[in-house]
């Protein structure tokens, strides 16, 4: 065992809290299950839900606990710390955004992030003193710009941990460059996406009752369960493959970082039991969010269409939000890749191959989202229902016609004329088309949330729905805090993964020389 100091009981701690935190996890469901079943209420779905999400957190914990044994606690076999790992010349220009001063213009961008997201925290304190009133929020519009950004950001979440456990299962070499940027907009995008259910709540603390007196016969229940599993399991698939990468970084650290280093690296020292250990725990990992991805995005369309309310009531909204969020998703890590790539000089890591197979995979689902899109209006007009086609001429020829159409363009026509263009093959035209489907993605929740609202089918008055200067500060407050932390997170973590890279390069090298050995004479 390696000698103790501070990080092996902090790292011993947060083993420890994990693992209670997923037997408090199960007995949760146990809880809620016996609680439901003594006040004669239906116990069954509980239950169910606890046979899914329990084996989950079971599996999470037997990889920290393999982190924690094989390697935190693993001694070095001259019994002193690991030995300081390289940084190779071409990786230099990976780690200087972290041990170089920001620039003026890095200095001013923050600040400038900082009075939005300062302006967005006196909006929510204006909110919280005076209530929902000072939004546009009413009855029987009781969904607004809160649930469109919940649902906004969730599909942006898709970005990370789906597309990047696809591309590693495939073993689609190019993806070793990108998968980090992917995966942390997948961390911090989730949690501004639950974020806006609590500013819908109005009273933070009610938040509180979903897991005290939830019903989990409600969509919202399974919202809850599956977005904070996914959560956890993302965070943690983005931290097994920065293990190595910290540890290089501890090997130079000096002042605040040094100790924040030494403690996330794990003891690593990069020896071929530790590889294999964290490259089976990845691999579990890529497996297992994929279907948790899925089933997020499928499980906030529950919450529409599990009601009976014209134009949400649709057996097709399931695949058809989660080919929105994978749509939004690639589009949004095409954004960031283009911004990191021009800021911090990585044209040589982020090149302009990544683009152009990205793009393809965008156009991909651009053609998936018009299919779906296009199947559901044309049933919806076919139909003629009554009740249906009051919201359906309220998106094509009503109020919400000029949103409805800029959203086809910009979610299929600029998207799709770009993509099959030469223009699409360059940085600049897979960056125009990304930057117009997020546009239009937002429009699209938009007008699957609000215009259902507005004309209730009981004999109510019939609504309206204009966002008050509260939910646009709040909005915006979202964005600037989101891309903040993703700043914060450049400087002191890499975003191009160092180990991942190197590895690629090794493994291509050989199999290179193996195909000559194979193939050709000596």
């Amino acid at each position: 065992m390696r000698p103790r100091n501070w990080t092996f009981y902090v790292q011993l701690a947060g083993f420890a809290g994990f693992c209670a935190f997923a037997v408090a996890a199960n007995g949760w469901f146990v809880w809620r299950a016996a609680a439901s079943y003594r006040l004669g209420d239906a116990w069954l779905p509980a239950v169910v839900m606890g046979s899914i999400i329990g084996p989950i957190f079971i599996i999470l914990s037997w990889i920290i606990s393999r982190l924690f044994f094989k390697i935190a606690l693993r001694k070095t076999k001259s019994g002193k710390s690991p030995a300081p790992l390289e940084i190779f010349p071409e990786e230099e220009v990976l780690v200087a955004p972290i041990f170089e001063a920001p620039t003026g213009g890095f200095l001013a961008t923050m600040a400038v992030l900082t009075c939005v997201s300062l302006w967005a925290i006196f909006a929510w304190c204006y909110q919280m003193y005076y209530g929902l009133a000072v939004t546009g929020l009413n009855n029987p519009v009781f969904w607004g710009f809160y649930i469109t950004n919940f649902v906004f950001f969730i599909g942006i979440s898709h970005a990370g941990t789906l597309i990047s456990a696809i591309l590693r299962i495939v073993q689609a070499e190019w993806r070793r460059s990108i998968t980090r940027s992917a995966e942390v907009i997948t961390v911090l995008v989730l949690v501004f996406g639950a974020g806006n259910i609590i500013l819908d709540l109005g009273r933070p603390d009610r938040a509180l009752n979903v897991f005290l007196a939830g019903r989990f016969q409600s969509p919202l229940m399974w919202d809850v369960c599956s977005i904070t599993t996914y959560l956890i399991g993302s965070t943690l698939y983005l931290y097994l493959p920065l293990i190595p990468d910290i540890a290089i970084l501890r090997d130079r650290a000096q002042g605040w970082r040094k100790p924040l280093y030494e403690l996330l690296s794990l003891n690593w020292s990069g020896s071929h039991e530790e590889r294999e250990v964290l490259e089976k725990c990845i691999a579990i990992m890529a497996i297992l969010v994929i279907p948790v991805a899925v089933s997020v995005h499928t499980v906030v369309s529950y919450v529409f269409s599990m009601t009976v309310q014209p134009m949400w009531h649709s057996t097709i909204f399931g695949p058809y939000f989660v080919v929105g969020a994978i749509f939004s998703g690639i589009a949004a890590l095409i954004i960031a890749m283009a911004v990191l790539r021009k800021g911090y000089g990585l044209e040589n890591h982020l090149r302009a191959i990544h683009f152009e197979n990205l793009g393809k995979l965008l156009l991909v689902m651009c053609c998936l989202w018009f299919y779906f899109t296009f199947s559901e209006y044309l049933t919806t007009w076919y139909g003629g229902e009554p009740e249906h086609m009051v919201i359906f001429n309220l998106k094509i020829s009503g109020p919400y016609a000029p949103a409805f159409w800029l959203m086809a363009v910009t979610c299929f026509v600029v998207p799709f004329g770009v993509l099959v263009s030469p223009l699409g093959k360059t940085v600049r035209g897979t960056v125009i088309a990304s930057s117009t489907v997020i546009v239009g993605m937002w429009l699209e929740r938009f007008l699957i949330v609000v215009p259902t609202l507005i004309r209730p089918r009981l004999p109510y008055t019939t609504g309206g729905y204009t966002p008050s200067w509260v939910e646009i500060s709040l909005f915006a407050g979202c964005i600037s805090t989101f891309v903040m932390l993703y700043a914060m997170f450049t400087r002191v973590f890499p975003i191009v993964s160092i180990w991942e890279v190197r590895e690629g390069k090794e493994q291509a090298e050989g199999e290179v020389v193996a195909r000559i050995r194979t193939y050709f004479p000596s």
